[in-house]
């Protein structure tokens, strides 16, 4: 009685009375009203033809009329509503003729005795009333039930003559076998459809369980993604604001990386390869960048930029990147299942003021602006392959711990001579790579 996942969106009179007349836009509490309802008459149904059966092989003093236009009626109903698609319709009278008719039967055959506790079936109209309506529907259900069952007591108490009670007309131990069979027949049918509800909800439950653990992954990946855009702190700005994010910062440490002869070496390349190489490249950066606790701002074609001091956490900022520099010159210059077509890089650090930000709607990127990021940026294009260039700042803030060659005084465009500090590496670590350039 399970409606199958997909249903056609015009289906035939065959399709929906074997899916239990279920529509493709129908919602998953609904799809199982309409299973119980058609499980529950299915069931009375079959109980009603074996009733049938019986009455009719224990003789002419059983009358099959009563149960069998019960049956009619049932599938009759059913059919009805096949046709008209009006479940509400449907539910409503279904659950009256499983209410009212078993009390018919009983008026109909005597009493309690001599109809063997045939109210008993006007129980499935409350039971139904609860799985398929609601627990507050139900109520009213319950209480006609109780109702119908004592004025039936009662008229059987008060209009009883106990003269003609001497001789039943129904024998005592066939009363006794029908007494057995109602209560079995009743109960199995209201622990079969509750039963069927309770799986059928499991499998609901698993199914949004199911669903929940997917969109958890999702939302697991598409925090990673943000974060692979976002420092951690923006990311959670963004989710949790609309407004704007602007923040102004008095002291940052810029780095720009520039691959030296790239649009040379790429032009004999295809776009995989080169694809493939500044991959390599960079990820290799990235992970730089996490080992030395710094963020990555972003990669312009073959430039690579990063920063320190937009964290709280961070301290040494400045030394951090000029270590994360250091490596990145001597990894280029020493692993080269990185560096396969022998690549080598500029490096330009500035230290000041910047303002950081998201930019855009969609697409966004964090990035920086500021004096300190043009400085850097252009002193890394006026630097000499190889060679790590600092600005005033920078070299003051790491001279006691880095070596530096002596200063330079390069040009920059739009601010005129400016006085440029190459570093080689920290003090006694300095790696004979690092020197063999040119000063």
């Amino acid at each position: 009685m399970t409606a199958p996942e997909t249903i056609a969106a015009n289906p035939s009179f065959a399709d929906r009375l074997r899916n239990a007349g279920i529509e493709p836009g129908d919602g998953e509490e609904l799809r199982l009203n309409k299973s119980l309802l058609m499980l529950a008459t299915g069931l009375v149904s079959v109980t009603t033809m074996l009733w049938v059966a019986i009455y009719s092989f224990l003789g002419p003093q059983f009358s099959t009329t009563l149960p069998f236009a019960f049956q009619i009626l049932l599938a009759g109903n059913m059919v009805f509503y096949i046709k008209t698609r009006n479940f509400e319709f449907f539910r409503l009278s279904q659950l009256g003729l499983f209410l009212f008719l078993p009390f018919v039967a009983q008026w109909s055959a005597g009493n309690f005795i001599t109809s063997s506790g045939v109210v008993l079936w006007g129980l499935l109209a409350p039971i139904g009333a609860i799985l398929c309506i609601g627990v507050r529907q139900s109520i009213g259900w319950f209480l006609a039930w109780v109702v119908l069952t004592a004025v039936s007591g009662a008229m059987d108490y008060y209009l009883a003559d106990p003269m003609f009670m001497q001789k039943p007309s129904v024998p005592i131990r066939t009363s006794l076998v029908f007494f057995a069979l109602n209560f079995i027949a009743v109960a199995t049918i209201i622990y079969m459809l509750l039963r069927f509800s309770i799986e059928q909800k499991r499998k609901t439950q698993d199914k949004l369980e199911e669903a929940h653990k997917q969109v958890q992954i999702e939302q697991e990946r598409s925090e990673k993604l943000l974060l692979n855009i976002l420092p951690g702190s923006i990311a959670e700005r963004l989710k949790n604001s609309n407004q704007t994010i602007a923040d102004g910062f008095a002291d940052v440490t810029v780095m720009f990386a520039d691959i030296v002869n790239f649009t040379q070496v790429a032009a004999n390349m295809s776009p995989s390869q080169v694809f493939a190489m500044l991959n390599r490249i960079f990820s290799a950066f990235d992970e730089l960048a996490e080992q030395y606790g710094l963020e990555k701002i972003k990669t312009i074609g073959d430039a690579y930029m990063v920063a320190g001091g937009l964290n709280d956490g961070e301290t040494d900022y400045s030394a951090a990147i000029a270590d994360m520099a250091a490596a990145m010159r001597d990894l280029l210059r020493r692993d080269f299942s990185v560096n396969s077509s022998h690549l080598e890089i500029r490096i330009g650090i500035g230290t000041g003021p910047v303002v950081a930000g998201v930019v855009g709607k969609k697409k966004f990127i964090y990035d920086l602006w500021g004096d300190t990021v043009n400085i850097a940026s252009r002193i890394t294009s006026e630097g000499v392959p190889g060679m790590i260039q600092t600005d005033t700042t920078t070299y003051r803030r790491l001279a006691e711990t880095f070596e530096f060659h002596e200063p330079q005084t390069i040009y920059l465009k739009g601010k005129g001579n400016m006085t440029v500090y190459r570093l080689v590496g920290r003090k006694g670590a300095v790696d004979e790579y690092a020197t063999d350039v040119p000063v």
